[in-house]
């Protein structure tokens, strides 16, 4: 059974989720996709493999059918493997309602998705350092604020956070994917959490993504809410920010 591939974490989050008046977007990873040898940045030319488009289309069936959502708004990373990510999912939950998932998937090309461009001010710069130190190492760095080329933490990771509000669900019942890459998520939730070294066992799996909502009339003033393995955290975006003009 391809479910059997899921990271454990996801069968934990929907147990956690809120009740199905409040949309929710689900920020992933693309599923199981072709291994490479090294540590740094795996090729764009990765496809999913047999089993990880087995197993994107049974979670989004099994997502669908166990939170009594509709998806009604998509955006992915351009490399293929997010984009086949997202319709396989789509494909499965259309399998318990067909007429109301979206089918447009939103292809975010200004790099906000794509690793490490959300958090890049100037790849010339950037990039030495993370073919030298591989993804953890690079990501670790990054949250440090100890890259030249690189955005503030902060910046980096609002900027990805304000993506997600904009096409956040509106309706009551409503689902968002948003389907991107491990560094993107590692690092996001690196620096919500404060947390300044990562290891191995923190590293997203593929298909293990990061359920997100926000309270509030706009973005600035909102408050986030996020469940990753197993726990909900919340913070304040107004307080988040001003934490950058501190630094």
């Amino acid at each position: 059974m391809a479910l059997k591939l899921l990271p454990k974490s996801m069968f934990q989050a929907i147990d956690l989720l809120p009740d199905r008046h409040t949309p929710v977007t689900l920020f992933t990873r693309h599923s199981i996709r072709e291994i490479v040898a090294g540590q740094g940045l795996a090729g764009y030319d990765l496809q999913l493999t047999t089993q990880g488009r087995e197993l994107a289309q049974a979670w989004g069936q099994y997502l669908i059918q166990n939170t009594d959502r509709v998806i009604q708004h998509c955006i992915s990373s351009p490399i293929q493997r997010c984009i086949d990510t997202a319709a396989l999912m789509i494909q499965g939950a259309d399998q318990i309602a067909i007429q109301q998932n979206t089918h447009h998937i939103e292809i975010i090309e200004q790099g906000l998705l794509v690793e490490p461009g959300s958090f890049v001010l100037d790849i010339q710069q950037a990039a030495p350092y993370f073919k030298q130190q591989g993804a953890l190492g690079f990501v670790n760095s990054f949250v440090n604020n100890g890259l030249p080329g690189m955005k503030h933490p902060i910046t980096g990771v609002v900027d990805v956070l304000e993506l997600i509000y904009q096409t956040h669900p509106q309706q009551a019942g409503g689902l968002s994917l948003a389907v991107s890459h491990d560094t993107i998520i590692a690092a996001m939730l690196a620096v919500m959490n404060n947390q300044t070294q990562l290891n191995k066992s923190d590293w997203p799996e593929m298909m293990e993504g990061v359920f997100v909502w926000f309270e509030g009339d706009c973005f600035s003033e909102s408050i986030l809410k996020w469940i990753w393995r197993g726990q909900l955290h919340q913070l304040s975006i107004h307080d988040f920010q001003q934490q950058h003009l501190k630094d």
